[in-house]
């Protein structure tokens, strides 16, 4: 491919970009019009201001930015368990939470106590 067909091409690909992105916010308009419409006769029904929807609006807003900051202080308030058992030979930890791992059913399903394992704290 030479350089001036190349061009060419990306100039007319280009062309079409435009003209889709064109479309697109024409089709956009034409779709917020009876929606707009509804959302003015529903207000004028039920005597809506747009200083009532500004405040709700405000309201929804600062709700939400007040949820942010708590949903990420959950996540860090979240804490360690410190391990309570310890496999002697591979150095493998559990916390005791959850389900066992495997080394601690194995020695379980051969008549071991888990009080073997336990960390001394």
């Amino acid at each position: 491919m030479t350089r001036d067909s190349y061009t060419a091409l990306k100039q007319k690909i280009e062309k079409e970009i435009l003209k889709l992105q064109k479309q697109a916010q024409n089709l956009q308009t034409k779709r917020r019009g009876p929606v707009i419409t509804s959302i003015i006769r529903s207000m004028r029904e039920y005597d809506i201001t747009p200083e009532d929807i500004t405040a709700a609006y405000s309201k929804k807003t600062t709700r939400a930015s007040v949820r942010k900051p708590s949903a990420s202080s959950g996540a860090s308030a979240k804490r360690t368990v410190p391990a309570k058992y310890r496999h002697p030979d591979t150095g493998e930890t559990w916390t005791g939470r959850g389900k066992a791992p495997r080394w601690i059913a194995a020695a379980e399903a051969e008549g071991k106590s888990r009080d073997t394992y336990l960390i001394n704290q």
